[in-house]
């Protein structure tokens, strides 16, 4: 029923678009018509009046002989002059035009419109990014080798294996890191950027995601409590309960997009540049609050060094 609705209001803004077009067509194609018809009147009168000229010039001819046709067409002739002069004048077609004056207020009025459908559309981006909320990266959770920027926006992996205490939140097998705030109702939108990338892995999950060991529970998507997307080697891949669901191929992006319905109970990917959908979870209710996870994904033979870094989304 709201697919519905909404297919109307479009059809419905389409249609009050279409009929303001139709209306400020009509008015110009109006006064063009008429701009012709004067144009036309002028050719008219323009070829009369080089008729009589040429009339006029034939009588001297047959009337007068050479010694009278001299001393008259001197005079004649700059009454000609005088005549032509007149014609050029009366009938100068720059002398017709549209109505500018009016032609320029509607260019700036459609132009304000243009600019406000603009600053409107496309509404899902809007809506979207008005969930944007606010996260930072907890250190106490991140995998020894992955390096967390100091304001917990980033994270990179290094092959070194740094000294950090074992204590029970950290990941010691998988590269993960998770969000330092949960979050439990509402909506809420977050953007990385993964430009330069050729493995990585990031979603959301239960705070109760196993961290420690080999089990494959601990990988984003693998188990019931988390749910990604994975990009390696140029194929996405996106994964809950361990199953996975290949994407189209596609170029690798810049910018994705995660978004959480409470609601709804739905987690949906998106490339965030032109807000296309990718992929999305129907979890129903979700039984606990939600995480933003991210797998940097290690070197991949030297060409994968570039962090995960997350956004400032403005809404």
């Amino acid at each position: 029923m709201i697919k519905e609705s909404i297919v109307l209001k479009y059809q419905e803004i389409q249609k009050v678009l279409d009929e303001d077009l139709k209306l400020t067509l009509s008015h110009l194609e109006m006064e063009e018509r008429a701009a012709v018809t004067a144009l036309d009147l002028l050719m008219e009168r323009n070829h009369s009046l080089i008729q009589e000229i040429e009339q006029d010039l034939a009588r001297l001819e047959m009337v007068l002989d050479q010694n009278q046709l001299e001393a008259v067409v001197t005079h004649q002739s700059v009454d000609t002059v005088e005549r032509v002069i007149d014609l050029l004048n009366t009938t100068d077609p720059s002398s017709v035009s549209l109505d500018e004056g009016k032609a320029e207020q509607i260019l700036i009025l459609t132009n304000n419109l243009l600019d406000l459908v603009h600053s409107q559309t496309p509404t899902i981006k809007k809506i979207i990014k008005s969930y944007s909320s606010k996260v930072c990266l907890d250190p106490r959770t991140a995998h020894p080798k992955l390096l967390i920027s100091p304001d917990g926006d980033s994270v990179t992996y290094t092959d070194d294996w740094q000294d950090l205490p074992n204590i029970p939140g950290r990941f010691d097998t998988t590269l993960n890191v998770i969000s330092l705030q949960a979050f439990s109702s509402g909506h809420h939108y977050w953007e990385v950027n993964v430009s330069g990338k050729t493995y990585w892995e990031l979603g959301v999950t239960y705070p109760t995601i196993s961290r420690k060991g080999t089990t494959e529970d601990c990988w984003l998507g693998r188990g019931a409590e988390s749910w990604c997307v994975e990009y390696f080697d140029g194929d996405y891949t996106a994964w809950h309960s361990g199953l996975p669901h290949q994407l189209p191929s596609a170029r690798p992006f810049c910018h994705i997009g995660i978004l959480c319905s409470f609601p709804a109970g739905l987690v949906t990917f998106l490339e965030a540049d032109e807000m296309t959908p990718l992929f999305s979870f129907s979890a129903g209710t979700f039984l606990d609050c939600l995480h933003l996870a991210l797998c940097p994904g290690h070197n991949h033979n030297g060409n994968n060094g570039n962090p995960i870094i997350i956004c400032n989304v403005s809404s």
